[in-house]
């Protein structure tokens, strides 16, 4: 037996209770279960039970053999003091309190029905989506929706815990704040770390002293990625290599020591390349976080970032290496990432922060006017006939593949529920 699935069994009183005896012969009856304690501490609090005539109110406790109670020594802990009902699978071992008198022990191993204990060593021991044997969509279109409003939220508010952590760190300023997060989602995965180090070197006040003059912002961010190195042979990457060593000793810019990668990459993702267009939006855009948090639509967020490098890199993705010409717009795509993950989270974060229901709402609303994400998750769940339609939709299902489903909390899982319920 699994305690998280004895304490889901007591929770939701999915058990015989017809003439219900403690260990000690005497009659039991529930009168409130308790509420689940996901911290320290007893498993339910504020239970209330009747033991005879006698009425208890308190902690109740769950635990697979009732010994466990001493490994975990709880007998150490004041917390247990008030524990008024011990629920095991099996009991083995009397367990007493602080004065030495027996804590009532309800056992349930021959109360629970075999084909919940079936169900779930179905879902905890199979491979991949634990219910992908089942039949979906399993929930309803209501049910549905509410837990992925559930899901959703979780996934913003953890991910508005890193904003958080940037925010302090940045001195409380949100413009900051905004600017380290773009610079990372422009890297991706491959360069995220090197462009969130070098834009933390550069501070926004020195971007908008350069925003009218576009060689000086790419002399600035190419420089600091360590991409202005070497003999270089066209004018236009010598010119900035000059900028750049004059703006670098001008500001006392510090050294990032991460290197650049190329490897395995579309050459329109190339470092150079998301930097042009990076710098391109910051000449466009002052006062950007400012800007973005007042926008009404993910339509206007889209204008706003529609942005291409400047002309150089038309021909261009390294310098010195001529191409065909194609101009380095800013794609749909990439900016739905943008709104997904950098955009979403920092509005989100900061309606958390400021106690403004506002902002959060407009975060989620953002979500549902943008494209899904299309990857091997969405595809997975669109199989089981789940479909993602939004952003929204999207979210709420990674969400629930990666912190539900590869973690095997079914117990937890509004599906994972319902099939317990059969």
């Amino acid at each position: 037996m699994n305690e998280k699935l004895l304490q889901f069994i007591w929770q939701f009183q999915y058990f015989n209770r017809d003439t219900l005896l403690l260990e000690s012969g005497e009659q039991l009856s529930i009168i409130r279960p308790g509420i689940h304690n996901t911290h320290q501490g007893p498993d339910f609090a504020d239970g209330y039970i009747k033991i005879d005539n006698i009425r208890l109110a308190g902690n109740i406790e769950i635990h697979n053999l009732s010994s466990h109670w001493l490994q975990h020594k709880h007998s150490l802990d004041k917390q247990y003091d008030n524990v008024i009902l011990h629920v095991v699978w099996q009991n083995d071992v009397d367990i007493k309190d602080i004065h030495g008198h027996s804590i009532p022990v309800l056992v349930l191993g021959n109360r629970v029905s075999k084909l919940m204990v079936d169900r779930y060593s179905s879902l905890f021991n199979s491979i991949g989506i634990p219910c992908h044997n089942h039949s979906f969509p399993m929930l309803d279109e209501l049910g549905w929706m509410g837990w992925k409003e559930r899901l959703l939220a979780e996934r913003l508010e953890r991910k508005a815990e890193r904003v958080l952590h940037l925010f302090e760190q940045s001195n409380h300023n949100w413009e900051e704040t905004f600017w380290w997060l773009l610079a990372a989602n422009f890297g991706m995965k491959v360069n995220g770390e090197l462009f969130e180090a070098l834009a933390k070197t550069i501070a926004v006040n020195i971007l908008s002293k350069h925003k009218h003059q576009i060689n000086q912002l790419e002399a600035l961010l190419l420089g600091q990625a360590n991409l202005l190195e070497g003999e270089m042979e066209e004018a236009y990457p010598k010119m900035l290599q000059k900028e750049y060593q004059f703006l670098k000793k001008k500001y006392g810019l510090a050294t990032v020591t991460i290197r650049p990668n190329f490897l395995r990459m579309r050459p329109a993702n190339f470092p150079t390349v998301r930097l042009a267009q990076l710098a391109m939006l910051v000449q466009q855009s002052s006062h950007l976080f400012s800007k973005i948090k007042e926008l009404k639509s993910s339509s206007d967020l889209a204008t706003l970032f529609s942005v291409e490098a400047n002309d150089y890199w038309h021909y261009h993705y390294k310098f010195d290496l001529t191409s065909d010409y194609q101009p380095k717009l800013i794609g749909i795509d990439s900016i739905n990432n943008i709104i997904i993950n950098t955009i979403v989270p920092v509005v989100f974060a900061y309606g958390m922060y400021n106690k403004n229901e506002t902002y959060k709402e407009k975060a989620i609303q953002w979500l549902s006017e943008t494209k899904p994400e299309v990857n091997h998750l969405t595809k997975l769940w669109k199989d089981f006939g789940i479909k993602a339609s939004t952003a929204f939709d999207s979210q709420s299902l990674l969400e629930l593949t990666n912190n539900y489903c590869n973690k095997r909390r079914c117990l937890d899982c509004a599906v994972g529920n319902r099939i317990m319920k059969g």
